[in-house]
């Protein structure tokens, strides 16, 4: 799995879709943003969650957080993250480097709105020194069941 598994993901559904390796690591916003000399923003990080039975994937802008009145609202229970060992299995890529290309398992993916703040936006590629550069509108065609309101802007961001 990991860089492999979006790799050859990424070359079977949009092979226009530029990847980026780094020798830097992009395993947090943070270190992703100043590798890529980007906003942390612009990251978008993949977010391991389960509410209640159900395990799914939420890509947010770097610098949001997940809202748990507006997860109650949108999934019916409130959000627990994933541990990295169940992430992982269920991702197939380490965290630092979840994305939604190339996964182990079928999940359901959601993009938040938050990613509409911005033209591109960077998520991670399966590694944790890679990344993608995709308009937010073409990400969720790629790998999205719809646009949901599920995060906000952390005070620090």
């Amino acid at each position: 799995m990991t860089l492999e598994s979006a790799r050859a993901w990424l070359l079977q559904h949009a092979p226009d879709l530029p990847l980026i390796e780094v020798e830097e690591s992009t395993a947090t916003v943070d270190l992703a943003a100043q590798a890529l000399g980007v906003e942390p923003g612009r990251i978008a990080k993949t977010l391991a969650i389960r509410v209640r039975e159900e395990t799914f994937l939420v890509v947010a802008r770097g610098d949001a957080r997940l809202d748990n009145q507006k997860c109650k609202a949108e999934f019916g229970g409130r959000p627990r993250m994933l541990g990295p060992e169940e992430t992982f299995e269920l991702t197939g890529h380490p965290v630092g480097g979840v994305c939604p290309f190339g996964l182990a398992q079928p999940l359901a993916i959601y993009c938040d709105v938050s990613l509409r703040d911005f033209d591109i936006v960077y998520p991670a590629a399966g590694s944790l020194n890679s990344s993608v550069e995709v308009t937010p509108e073409r990400l969720s065609m790629l790998v999205s069941r719809r646009w949901v309101d599920v995060c906000r802007l952390s005070s620090s961001g």
